[in-house]
């Protein structure tokens, strides 16, 4: 509501023209976000986010249990990017170190590749635009190793936490 109220505001404003301030808009990232969403909504509409977690329980895993919610959602957010991957786990999100859990496993997780979050995407992006060329080997070469060490840290750090 805050972000319609100022995109409002500055629409109306007379010091800068409606055309500029809707020049300024990244049209392809807005699209980009709106298809995840719709896609994750889509998923769970139909009723495969619940098959899926069934199909899990039916293997053993508990996608309720903490460790599992943690691998579960640091795989996730290498798939579908690290938001939409927290909005499909969110069912799941039943202990009182899931939100934690999520938070810590979806960030940390998103710096594996470049496709494991949208922060990525845009700083790729934006370094393109400066010349500077970062694929998926190079952002690997770095990604990888951090968000193992991350992710490990942040696992031991939670299973103290109990």
């Amino acid at each position: 509501m805050v972000a319609l109220a100022a995109a409002g505001l500055l629409l109306t404003s007379r010091r800068m023209a409606s055309r500029d301030v809707l020049g300024l808009v990244d049209w392809q990232l807005l699209v980009l976000f709106l298809g995840l969403f719709v896609v994750n909504a889509a998923f769970a509409d139909v009723g495969l986010l619940a098959a899926a977690l069934s199909g899990l329980a039916a293997r053993g895993i508990d996608a309720t249990h903490p460790a599992w919610l943690f691998t579960l959602s640091a795989g996730l957010s290498n798939l579908v990017s690290n938001v939409p991957a927290v909005l499909l786990l969110l069912p799941a999100a039943e202990h009182r170190l899931a939100g934690p859990v999520l938070a810590l496993s979806s960030t940390l997780a998103g710096n594996l590749l470049v496709v494991g979050s949208i922060a990525n995407i845009i700083v790729i992006d934006q370094a393109r635009r400066l010349g500077v060329h970062i694929g998926w080997r190079t952002h690997a070469r770095v990604g990888v190793p951090i968000t193992l060490a991350t992710l490990a840290l942040a696992a031991v750090w939670l299973l103290l936490r109990g």
